[in-house]
This record gives structure tokens, C-alpha cells and sequence, in this order.
């Protein structure tokens, strides 16, 4: 398995910048396909954006496109979100994940990944 910890969360003003960081420990990061999601009190999680074990392919929320860009670097065990142009709406619970299959990751729906960091909190202020 593989364990996940989201950091880099904070309070920013309205169209500032964040980077979220994820770093991954245990089975080896590059068999694992990550995603972002977010959450907010009383709301189902939302999915952000989803990056393919090598990179070669991102999928963003329409809410976030243009503003925000996942990466990751393989040798780091690493996988960041950032985030530009930041807005009110933003804020959340942010939480990385990440499963093996990408068939299950575009799905984009919470419950198709196995593996969950703790989150950290990202607010913005207006």
C-alpha cells in the first residue's frame, strides 16, 4: 500500500497562488495514478484534477481549469497541485489520492480510489 501527506495548505487572499504538495511512502510511487479532490462542510468530495503515473496525461474539473496544474515528479515521490488565480469558492478540505488503475481514476468519483491522504485546508479569502 501506499500512504499519503498532503501540505502547503494556508490562508490566501482572492487570486493568490497555493502549492500543494503530496509526498507518498511505502510501494513504489510510479505504479500509482493521482488525483486531487476537494471537500467543503456538507458536501460530497470533488474531484480537481487527476495526473497518470508518468505524467504523459491530466484531466482537470471544469471549475479549475486554466487556474490550477497538477504535476508530479516520480524521483520525489511526489505529486503537487497549483493553484492560481485563486477564489473564494476554493476553499476546502484538499486530499490527495491515488490508484493503480487509470480506467478507475478518470472516473473521477472519490470512491474509485483506494488510497487517501489526511488533507490540509486551503482558505481564500475574498
Amino acid at each position: 500500500q501506499v500512504q499519503l501527506v498532503e501540505s502547503g495548505g494556508g490562508l490566501v487572499q482572492a487570486g493568490g497562488s497555493l502549492r500543494l504538495s503530496c509526498a507518498a511512502s511505502g510501494r513504489t510511487f510510479s505504479s500509482y495514478h493521482m488525483g486531487w479532490f476537494r471537500q467543503t462542510p456538507g458536501k460530497e468530495r470533488e474531484f480537481v484534477a487527476v495526473i497518470k503515473w508518468n505524467g504523459d496525461n491530466t484531466y482537470y474539473a471544469d471549475s479549475v481549469k486554466g487556474r490550477f496544474t497538477i504535476s508530479r515528479i516520480n524521483a520525489k515521490n511526489t505529486v503537487y497541485l497549483q493553484m492560481n488565480s485563486l477564489k473564494p469558492e476554493d476553499t476546502a478540505v484538499y486530499y490527495c489520492a491515488a490508484d493503480v488503475s487509470w480506467a478507475r481514476a478518470m472516473r473521477t468519483a472519490a470512491n474509485e480510489y483506494e488510497y487517501w491522504g489526511q488533507g490540509t485546508q486551503v482558505t481564500v479569502s475574498s
